[in-house]
C-alpha cells in the first residue's frame, strides 16, 4: 500500500512562486513540491535549481513543469501568478490583469486538483480572491487569499525594533485590505501580554505614541512600493509568509493569521478582506474575535467598502 505524502503545488516560478518554494523547502514543508508554470524552460530551470540544493534542506521531491499535470495529488496550491507591479503602480490597477488571467489558470487547476486547498498569493490579492471564488464556486475555507499575513510581519518588525523587543513578542494585526486602505489593529496590540501602548523603553517613557504609531503604519504601507522602486518586486518577505500559511494548514496547527476570506460585511455587501483566522487542515477553521476601538471599525468598514467597490468595477460583485 502507497504511502501518502504531502504535495505543495506553486503556480507561477517567478520572484514570489520560486521564493516561497525555497523558504517552503528550507522549512521542510511538503514531501513534493511541484512548480508550474507556462514558461518551461524558466520553471524547469527553478526546479532543477531547489532540487540540487536539497541535500542541505529537509528530504523533498522538486518538480516543474508547463504542464497542468504535475499539480495533481497536490495537498495545498499556492497560486502566485498574476500581473507585475510596476513602479508606483497600486495594487488595485493590476485587479482587470490578474482577474483575466485567473479565468484561464483557475479551472485546468481545479480539475487537475481537486481537493486541494487553494492560497492566493497575487495582487490584488482581496479582490483576485473574491473573483476566483465566485467564478469556481469553490467553498470559501479552502480558497482563500495571504492578505495581510505580510503586512502583520511588516508591521510586528516595525514595533519590534522600536520598543527594542524579539519580534516574537509583539503581538499586532493589519486587517482589512492589502494595500492602502489597510488598517492597524492598535487597540488590541500587546507586547508580552501589556497593551502596546503602554509600554515603556529603558528610560520609562512611553514608545509608541498615537506620532510613532502614525509613521509606523504609514512606513508599513509604503513598503512595497519602497522595495520595488528599489529591486523591482518584492519576495523573500511575501514568500516567508506564503510558506507559513501553507505549514499551518498541512500541519493543522491551528495557527491565527490575517488572511483574506469571504465575509458578508454589514452595510457593505460580500468582499473579500482580512482579519485573523484560525487556520488549519481544512483552511480557514473559523475566524478570531479581534477587539477594535471606534476609529478601527470605522476604517475597517471604509476598507471594505472600497474593496467591494473595485471588485463591482470589474464585474465580480
Amino acid at each position: 500500500m502507497e504511502t501518502r505524502t504531502s504535495k505543495v503545488s506553486i503556480v507561477g516560478a517567478g520572484a514570489v512562486g520560486s521564493t516561497l518554494a525555497y523558504a517552503g523547502l528550507m522549512r521542510g514543508f511538503a514531501r513534493t513540491v511541484a512548480l508550474y508554470d507556462i514558461n518551461k524552460a524558466k520553471v524547469e530551470a527553478e526546479a532543477l535549481d531547489l532540487a540540487q540544493g536539497i541535500q542541505f534542506m529537509p528530504e523533498a521531491t522538486v518538480l516543474g513543469s508547463n504542464e497542468v499535470e504535475v499539480v495533481e495529488g497536490s495537498d495545498v496550491v499556492v497560486i502566485t501568478a498574476g500581473a507585475k507591479q510596476q513602479p508606483g503602480q497600486s495594487r488595485m490597477e493590476l485587479a482587470g490583469a490578474t482577474i483575466s488571467l485567473m479565468d484561464k489558470v483557475l479551472p485546468p487547476l481545479l480539475k487537475a486538483a481537486p481537493d486541494a486547498i487553494y492560497i492566493l498569493v497575487t495582487n490584488p490579492v482581496d479582490v483576485v480572491t473574491f473573483a476566483a471564488l465566485k467564478k469556481s464556486g469553490m467553498d470559501p475555507a479552502q480558497m482563500f487569499g495571504s492578505g495581510t499575513a505580510l503586512d502583520t510581519s511588516r508591521l510586528r518588525h516595525q514595533i519590534a525594533a522600536e520598543c527594542d523587543v524579539a519580534v516574537g513578542n509583539v503581538h499586532a494585526y493589519i486587517a482589512g485590505e492589502h494595500g492602502d486602505s489597510e488598517v492597524a489593529l492598535w487597540s488590541s496590540a500587546t507586547i508580552g501580554g501589556q497593551p502596546l501602548t503602554e509600554w515603556r523603553g529603558r528610560d520609562g517613557e512611553v514608545v509608541m505614541t498615537a506620532e510613532v504609531c502614525e509613521r509606523i503604519h504609514h512606513d508599513v504601507m509604503r513598503s512595497a512600493y519602497t522595495i520595488i522602486e528599489g529591486k523591482g518586486a518584492t519576495n523573500y518577505a511575501v514568500g516567508a509568509a506564503g510558506a507559513r500559511i501553507v505549514e499551518a494548514v498541512l500541519g493543522d496547527q491551528r495557527r491565527i493569521m490575517p488572511v483574506s476570506t469571504l465575509i458578508d460585511y454589514p452595510g457593505v455587501g460580500e468582499v473579500c478582506m482580512s482579519l485573523p483566522a484560525v487556520i488549519g487542515r481544512n483552511g480557514i477553521e473559523h475566524h478570531a474575535t479581534t477587539p477594535m476601538d471606534a476609529a478601527e471599525k470605522a476604517a475597517l468598514e471604509a476598507s471594505a467598502r472600497s474593496i467591494r467597490e473595485t471588485a463591482e468595477q470589474f464585474g465580480v460583485a
